[in-house]
Formats: structure tokens, C-alpha cells, sequence
């Protein structure tokens, strides 16, 4: 079968191995679906932290199920997604319902091999029906998951303002979420052509360019001088997690779901003045992928939105590096097996 390797940073080689043989417990998906998130665009740019080379990459992934594992409920040939964190099972994350932050956990197209391949092999208790989705819907369950997640670790509720830092496909699903939570969302970004997005195409009502404009001042405006009550970052980036400490209201929670590689540095009297949670959120559970699934259904989110750039499998390394220049306007990549 074809594979897509990240052989070194800047590096994508295409080669081939044996197609997975089946195994009681694992179960085998035709790859029809791969999603290009951020993980996959820092790994080739060489800054994707707890990372290591060569890798497959890819878990924004749907297919059709050709051996199920022994997954009870699923039929070969049905359209699936699955959760691509592999857990443990036994420590005390997993005990206490957290999968999602397991001690010993891998992540398909991190730890482990991902779905830039034709068929791939994976644990059948980590299957997700597809419910009648269809294929492109499928491969954006689990990077909207990752926003709602997010979303519920901060609590939102009804009618508080939420301060989404970073307007990438992750920071979008936050904003989905927090507006179907109740929230009143703010977008916050550099780059002006997403922060028109945010606008056009999910109709967030308040924007900022971090660039152009006083920030907290704009955020004390629109907020009554309150300023957000829940700020969620979504950009990975040090400056920008640093710096939104200080857009907190007092009482504030601030949810990091961006993940970068150096220190945080706020100064401990305007955190503690607030009396501020901060928390982090990693990954999604599978109450998370329910839950966009079934926000899908009903016509509360519509994924195709955030696909702007197709192409298929044959054609990935030549279109892969334009995929991190801003100015060729990506959201979210597709890459299809057809």
C-alpha cells in the first residue's frame, strides 16, 4: 500500500509497505479522508513539540471499515472515523475517565504512525460510527472535538464573553462551541484575512487584529469595561499565551489548548489579583466526538465551512509546504483517496 512519510523536517517522501493484516482488537479503515491540522504542518516545519523522525502523519482521518477487530455494533464497509489517542486503560488518567491526558499516551501521526496510507490499523474500542455522515464531515470530528473539549473545560456559559486567541481551524471549532455553549465569542488574531472569515463565514460579531489595534482596550470595550470572562488560546504561540493573561476579567478562566515549547511568564500579582484559574486541555474525549456528531446532525455546525484547499493523495507533495504560507488563505487542507 502507499504511504506519505515526514522523513526530517521539510522532507515528505512517498514509499510503500505491506497492507495491515488482520488482528483480533485492532481494527483496519480504508483511508478515504486525511484532514491537515496544525500537528501535521509544525512536524514538517520541524517545530511540533514531542515529535520524533521519520513519522506517517495524519489523524484527521475518515474510511470505510474493511475488518472491524471484533468492534461490536460496526459492519464492514461502513463509513467511520475513530479517536486517535491511543491510552493505556490503567492509569490514573484513564481511571479517572481522562483518556485524553493518559500517563503513556500515544497520539496516531505523533507517537505512533497516522493515516497518510492507505489502510490503517487501530485499536476497534476506538471506533466512531460514522452516523450517516459523510467522508469530509468524518475527518473534521476530531479537530472540532478538540475545541469542544476546550469549550467544556472552561465551563462557558450562556451569555459570557469568551476571548478566542487564535483563528486557526482549532481556534474556529472553539468559537463554534463557545457559540453553541451560549457564549458571546471574541476572535483575536494577526491575520486579517481569518479574523474576515470568523466574520463572513461563522458570524462571530466581535474581532480584533492583534496588530492593529490596543487590544485590552478593545476587549474593555466591548465587554463594558468587564473584559472576558473565559479566554481560550488556540495559537501555540509563547508571546501570545503570555500576553493574554492580561485580558482576564477578574474571576476569569483562561483554557490553554495551543501547546508551544517554551516558558509561560505572567507576573504573579495580575494573576492572583484576579483570583484567575488556569487550565490546560488536551486532546478530546469521546463524549467530546459525540457531541460534535451530534452538533453536526443538527445543522449546528457545518464542517465543510473550513475546508478551503483539496487534493489528492498523489499530489500531497507538491502542495504540501504552500500550505503554511498565510497569504495562500488555508483553514483546512483535505486530502482525498479517490
Amino acid at each position: 500500500m502507499k504511504i506519505l512519510i515526514c522523513s526530517q523536517p521539510g522532507q515528505l517522501n512517498y514509499g510503500t509497505t505491506d497492507k495491515p493484516q488482520p488482528g483480533e482488537g485492532y481494527a483496519t479503515i480504508r483511508i478515504r479522508r486525511i484532514g491537515v491540522c496544525g500537528t501535521d504542518l509544525h512536524a514538517f516545519e520541524g517545530t511540533q513539540p514531542f515529535f520524533s523522525y521519520p513519522r506517517i502523519l495524519g489523524h484527521e482521518l475518515s474510511g470505510e471499515l474493511t475488518d472491524t477487530g471484533g468492534a461490536e455494533g460496526f459492519v464492514i464497509g461502513e463509513a467511520v472515523t475513530f479517536i486517535p489517542y491511543y491510552h493505556c486503560g490503567h492509569c490514573i488518567a484513564c481511571r479517572s475517565n481522562k483518556p485524553n491526558c493518559c500517563v503513556s499516551l500515544r497520539v496516531c501521526g505523533v507517537h505512533t504512525d497516522g493515516g497518510m496510507c492507505e489502510y490503517l490499523q487501530v485499536p476497534a474500542t476506538l471506533l466512531i460510527h460514522g452516523k450517516g455522515l459523510n467522508l469530509d464531515e468524518l475527518a473534521l470530528v476530531e479537530p472540532l472535538a478538540i475545541g469542544a473539549h476546550g469549550v467544556r473545560r472552561a465551563a462557558v456559559q450562556a451569555s459570557e464573553f469568551v476571548l478566542v486567541v487564535g483563528a486557526g481551524p482549532i481556534g474556529l471549532g472553539i468559537m463554534e462551541f463557545a457559540r453553541i455553549a451560549g457564549g458571546k465569542v471574541i476572535a483575536l488574531d494577526v491575520n486579517q484575512q481569518r479574523l474576515d472569515f470568523c466574520k463572513e463565514k461563522l458570524q462571530v460579531a466581535h474581532t480584533i487584529n492583534a496588530l492593529e489595534t490596543d487590544v485590552a482596550g478593545q476587549l474593555s470595550a466591548i465587554t463594558n469595561g468587564d473584559m472576558p470572562t473565559v479566554v481560550i488560546d488556540a495559537t501555540g504561540s509563547q508571546k501570545a499565551i503570555n500576553n493574554s493573561f492580561y485580558y482576564m476579567a477578574h474571576g476569569a478562566r483562561y483554557v490553554l489548548v495551543g501547546l508551544q515549547k517554551g516558558d509561560i511568564v505572567v507576573g504573579h500579582p495580575e494573576l492572583h489579583k484576579r483570583e484567575g484559574t488556569l487550565m490546560s486541555s488536551r486532546n478530546a474525549t469521546r463524549a467530546d466526538f459525540e457531541h460534535v456528531i451530534d452538533c453536526m446532525k443538527k445543522g449546528l455546525v457545518d464542517p465543510k465551512t473550513y475546508i478551503t484547499h483539496r487534493v489528492n493523495f498523489d499530489d500531497v507533495v507538491g502542495n504540501f509546504e504552500s500550505w503554511l504560507k498565510p497569504e495562500n488563505g488555508v483553514i483546512k487542507a483535505m486530502i482525498s483517496f479517490d
